[in-house]
This record gives C-alpha cells, structure tokens and sequence, in this order.
C-alpha cells in the first residue's frame, strides 16, 4: 500500500510547473523539501501583493521546507546527493542538460539510488528537433495551436493562467504516482521525462482529429463552442448567461421549455447538432430573440424546470464571494490568509505554511550531514 506520508519529494523548481506537481505531494502528506538558489526561485520575485510574497510563490508552495544550496559548490552537492540517498520523488524543472553538466542525469542517478525516481519537467522531447528551445507557457500554447482555436474570429488569445505549466505539473504528479505504485511490485525507481508541448497536444487532439481527418480547420468563435450548440452566452434583458445544449433531448427541451417555441424543434435547419453548428447564426437571432425579452432571473427559472446547464459570466470578485469556492487556510511571514484548496485533497487539515527562503537549510544541514 502507497502511503504518501511516507514518500520524500525533492524538488529544484522554478515557476509552476513543478511546484504544481509538488504541492500536489505536500497536500497528500508527503514531506517536500524544495531547493533553492540563494535568491530564491524566480517566481518569489515576480511580485510581492500576498503578505509580501508573489501570488504566483504563494499559489503553489503551502506545505514545503525551502533549503537554499549552491549546487555548483562541492559541499553542497555532496549535501544533495546524501538527501537523494532517501529520496523518492526527485524533480525538476531545469533547462535541458543542466543536471547532467553538475552530474545529476536521471539515468544516472537512477543507477546509482535504484529506488530514486526522477521526474523531468521540459518544453518538448528531448527525442524532437525541439529539445534545446526555450519553453516558456505563452510560448507552448503557441506552439501548440492552442492559441489558433482560442479567441474571436478576428484575433487569436492565449489562456488567461498558466496553463500549459499547470497541466504538465498535473501530469508529473500523476505519472510519479503511476512510478511509486509500480515501485512496490518491482523495488525500482526509473527516469521519466514529461515535454509542455506533449501536455498541451494531447488537449488538442479534438481540433486536430476534425483537420487531420475532414480538413475541418476549427473556427475560433469567442465564448462560443465551435462544435457543439447552442452552448454560448445569451443576453437577458438584465445580464447574460450561458447556456450548454449538447444532445437533441436536450434541444427538444430547450425548445418547448426555455425557447416556448415548437416551430423551431421542427426546423429542418436545426435537426441534428451538426446541423445547429452550420446555421449557428439563423439560430443566435431567434434564442438572442427571445432571451433579449426575458429578466435574467426569469430566464434561470425556465432554465432550471427543464434541467438545462447554464451559468453566468463571472468576474475575478464574483470568484472572490462564489459558493462554491473551497478555501485552504496558509500562513505567509507569520500572517494567516487564504489559498484555493487542492481540487484532490481538498483543504488540508493543519495550516500550511509557505516556506520562507532558506528557512529550513541549517535543520536540514543537520538531518543529512556526512557521518
């Protein structure tokens, strides 16, 4: 049996990507200790609005020890490799060959502490004519079409946080578990490499399966769903909100409940999803027609007797106040505020303190010194 109380995750991390796989460890249980440099990791330094730290470092960090180490100093290295001898979990998010050049290559560390494993986070695979660019979010998401299906018809966006990072983090988390698990039956670690670019593809496989198989180039429509309709936002006569009709039940329902309009059900136009899509704009006019007249209050009324999804457009203070936003109590310098708790573990029972710079390296100088 896995238990993650038991597990020691390492970490040299920037940003969010790793951190995101180790926090996820830390809310489980585990014990991570975090290696920084002695400035600290970049994201401690992107700003200062959260009790002084960042909001990005203070998003990402809850349960950790932070050591500060040198790691092209001998004494220091030697100090790593004794915490690596105990390790489980060694992470990283470094740019490609850096670990080998101070001799910390997966493979070998892998030979050396058979029950290591060592995860690398990198922007693409090291297998790729791809391997040594530089991969930061804004840039995967580019490089990965995503942009090209996101936005309005007359300009391509990016996703408005990280997501290319947090996604790879996600998948390094699951992946080191899939290892620990395998671990128990075989006593072996191995080296896992995890490419951004590969995160963020496999997200695409949707738009790419419609171009590689119909030559069907998927349309960027705003708040629109390019495939699936009517599933956008609608304007009442007080506020917008959002509809989701994806089967034709739902769109016999939609019509004789919401709409009131059975002349539209029998509408060759609007038969088969497919068809909706096609004439998504005939379609807009008559919904736009009828929520246009209708109180948003009135309109979530009909919404919820006939059991059609819908929701509204909020902003970052409707986030702020929303019920359902789940809460995890952190302490930052001494000061204690509040976290989004982990969608797995959900708030952590015990306060989660985001680790000073260095605060742990003396007692963990003593933990592992050389005997």
């Amino acid at each position: 049996m896995l238990d993650l109380s038991e597990i020691l995750v390492v970490s040299i991390e920037n940003a969010v990507a790793a951190p995101m796989c180790s926090m996820r460890f830390a809310d489980a249980g585990a014990r991570v200790i975090k290696i920084e440099p002695t400035g600290g990791e970049i994201a401690r330094n992107y700003d200062d609005t959260v009790l002084g730290e960042s909001a990005y470092f203070a998003s990402l960090n809850r349960g950790k020890e932070s050591v500060t180490l040198n790691l092209r100093n001998s004494d220091d290295l030697g100090l790593l490799r004794r915490i690596l001898a105990k390790t489980d979990v060694f992470l990283r998010n470094t740019a490609p060959g850096s670990m080998e050049r101070i001799g910390l290559g997966a493979d070998g560390l892998c030979r050396e502490y058979k029950r290591l494993i060592v995860i690398d986070i990198l922007g693409y695979g090291q297998d790729t004519e791809y391997r040594d660019m530089k991969a930061y979010d804004l840039l995967v998401q580019a490089e990965s079409g995503l942009c090209s299906v996101t936005g309005t018809a007359e300009e391509p966006v990016k996703v408005g946080v990280s997501i290319a990072d947090m996604g790879t983090g996600m998948n390094a988390y699951s992946a080191a578990l899939e290892a620990l698990i395998r671990r128990i039956s075989t006593g072996q670690g191995t080296a896992i490499e995890l490419a951004m670019f590969d995160t963020v593809a496999e997200w695409m496989s949707v738009p790419l399966l419609h171009y590689e198989h119909t030559g069907q180039v998927t349309m960027r429509y705003g708040m629109a769903h390019s495939s699936i309709y009517p599933y956008r936002p609608y304007a009442c006569k007080d506020g917008t909100i959002l509809i989701a009709v994806q089967n034709n039940e739902q769109w016999a329902i939609f019509c004789n409940l919401v709409l009131k309009r059975e002349d539209v059900l029998v509408d060759a136009r609007f038969f088969e999803n497919a068809d909706r899509v096609v004439n998504r704009e005939a379609l807009d006019q008559i919904i736009s027609d009828v929520f246009s007249q209708t109180l948003l209050s009135d309109m979530s009324t009909r919404l919820d007797r006939a059991g059609i999804a819908y929701g509204e457009v909020r902003s970052l203070a409707d986030l702020s106040q929303h019920p359902a936003l789940r809460r995890q109590d952190i302490i930052i310098n001494g000061n204690l505020t509040e976290a989004v708790a982990s969608p797995i573990s959900g708030p952590v029972k015990v306060k989660a303190y985001i680790p000073k710079l260095g605060g742990q390296t003396l007692s963990i100088r003593d933990e592992f010194t050389e005997t």
